[in-house]
């Protein structure tokens, strides 16, 4: 595996060259322009607030969240938490049903050590500008054991929580209960396998799931219910290839994904969901696993084939503009 990602590192640094930051801007993306944003580690599309997107630091900050206007990538208000203990590592929000912003401070980087990690809840402030809410705080321990993750989604029906773990080999959907409590601890149980994951995000209406990791963006059918929720999957085209590839949202309309990276200034890419990405194994055949969800190796080699395809994609646009010009 571990040859198998320097061989991601180097297809990344290709990738990255011939794709470059100008495929992000070319389809309505933006770049955070706050330099108090170093390390934007997740996004969620507001839903009160049209243009605007909520996003945080990874970690040496505060208890911020911070929300960015789109049409100008400027920061418009800074919200601080209080009530809740000093974050440790702050590695995804989302946005529930309630109108309630769900702010996961669950990474570990000793991978898997802490006993403990939190999800900090608020209402989506009515108006934008700097301001102290108060958030509620829960405890959340996994049912085998800690583990690091990064990426926490909220089902926009059932605004139930669901958290992926981060292994370079796969980790696990963990599924958190029907209601969180702010009195006890709060157990997420496995109930799926994913592949490497450094964000996720629900579809608006709920039937799909995005899952990005470095080098891979994929939707799978959401079946929730009992057992495995996750059904097939396709890679989604036209993904471009970040520094650090850390967040995902849906837009508000469902009609694209944002994917962002770290970094100063980082950028914030828009890329259409146009259907005609890679598809799982099960697609109409056999599965490798229970659900069709693909194993770890299997979905990041799909994925540098599909980057690849889609740097040479762009590239070729670039050469017929040049030419047109």
């Amino acid at each position: 595996m571990r040859a198998l990602m320097r061989m991601c590192g180097a297809a990344g640094l290709v990738l990255l060259w011939a794709a470059g930051p100008a495929a992000a801007d070319d389809d309505g993306g933006f770049t955070i322009e706050d330099p108090r944003i170093t390390e934007s580690s997740g996004l969620a599309a507001s839903r009160a607030h049209p243009g605007i997107y909520w996003t945080h630091n990874d970690s040496s900050d505060g208890p911020y969240v911070y929300a960015v206007d789109s049409r100008t990538g400027r920061t418009v208000a800074r919200v601080t938490m209080e009530g809740v203990g000093r974050p440790r590592d702050v590695e995804a929000i989302s946005l529930g049903p309630d109108g309630d912003l769900y702010v996961g401070d669950i990474g570990d980087n000793r991978d898997g050590t802490w006993k403990n990690v939190w999800i900090y809840r608020f209402h989506e402030p009515a108006e934008l500008k700097d301001q102290t809410v108060r958030a509620t705080q829960y405890t959340v321990q996994y049912a085998d054991g800690p583990r690091n993750a990064e990426a926490l989604m909220v089902h926009p029906r059932t605004g139930r929580v669901y958290i992926a773990s981060k292994r370079e080999n796969g980790g696990g959907l963990y599924e958190g209960p029907a209601r969180l409590s702010a009195s006890g601890t709060n157990v997420f149980r496995r109930v799926g396998e994913v592949p490497w994951v450094t964000d996720g995000a629900f579809s608006p209406d709920g039937t799909k799931l995005a899952l990005r990791g470095y080098f891979s963006l994929a939707q799978y059918a959401w079946k929730g219910g009992d057992g495995d929720p996750l059904g097939d999957w396709d890679a989604v085209a036209g993904t471009p290839v970040q520094g650090q590839s850390e967040s995902v949202t849906y837009t508000p309309d469902g009609s694209a994904l944002m994917v962002g990276s770290e970094g100063a200034d980082s950028p914030v890419a828009r890329v259409p969901l146009t259907g005609d990405g890679a598809k799982s194994p099960s697609a109409g055949g056999g599965s490798t696993r229970t659900g069709g969800v693909a194993s770890g190796g299997d979905f990041t080699l799909g994925a540098i084939v599909l980057a690849g395809a889609t740097a040479l994609g762009v590239g070729a646009r670039r050469v017929l503009r040049r030419r047109a010009d």
